[in-house]
């Protein structure tokens, strides 16, 4: 075992470079002592801190999908609505409308992509076995209501894509 510049054992694993790169910036390799967590109620309380702090970064990043995705649906419809009105006067690129739509549209859906994902890895994280002694006496992740509105989000705006993109055809 090495030890690292404060003195403390580093645990060494006999992985490749890329296992290391991945642990370096996910913080995986731990140092024995370092991170040991008491469980008392100050802790617990803010393991539920952090964890009400994750439901508020998702509903942040549900709230900011919803907007992008409602607002690409509108410039479509609305601007789909004036090209097809008579007193209205000839667009240059008529396609236009249509395309940021679709790039509006398909940043919200990408972006609740990676905002899922971001909320299932560090829930699991804070499920893990580093911190069983602070979370609690339930032995899984408890879902809440707001993992259920951003895939039932998800798929809206997969189906207003898929809507805008095949009227675009």
């Amino acid at each position: 075992m090495e030890k690292d510049e404060a003195g403390s054992n580093v645990v060494e694993d006999e992985r490749g470079w890329f296992a290391r790169l991945h642990d370096r910036f996910l913080g995986v390799k731990r140092h024995e002592g370092r991170f040991d967590v008491q469980p008392t109620a100050e802790s617990h309380f803010s393991w539920l801190r952090t964890r009400m702090s994750l439901e508020r970064t998702l509903m942040s990043w549900v709230r900011t999908s919803t907007a992008l995705i409602g607002f690409g649906f509108t410039i479509v419809q609305f601007f789909h609505s004036n090209l097809i009105s008579t007193s209205a006067v000839p667009f240059r690129h008529p396609e236009m409308p249509r395309y940021m739509g679709l790039a509006l549209i398909a940043a919200g859906v990408l972006a609740l992509l990676v905002a899922l994902w971001q909320y299932r890895a560090f829930a699991n994280y804070l499920w893990s076995h580093d911190f069983a002694s602070v979370a609690g006496p339930a032995r899984a992740p408890v879902e809440t209501p707001i993992f259920a509105v951003a895939i039932c989000l998800l798929l809206i705006g997969c189906y207003a894509f898929l809507a805008v993109l095949i009227r675009a055809i």
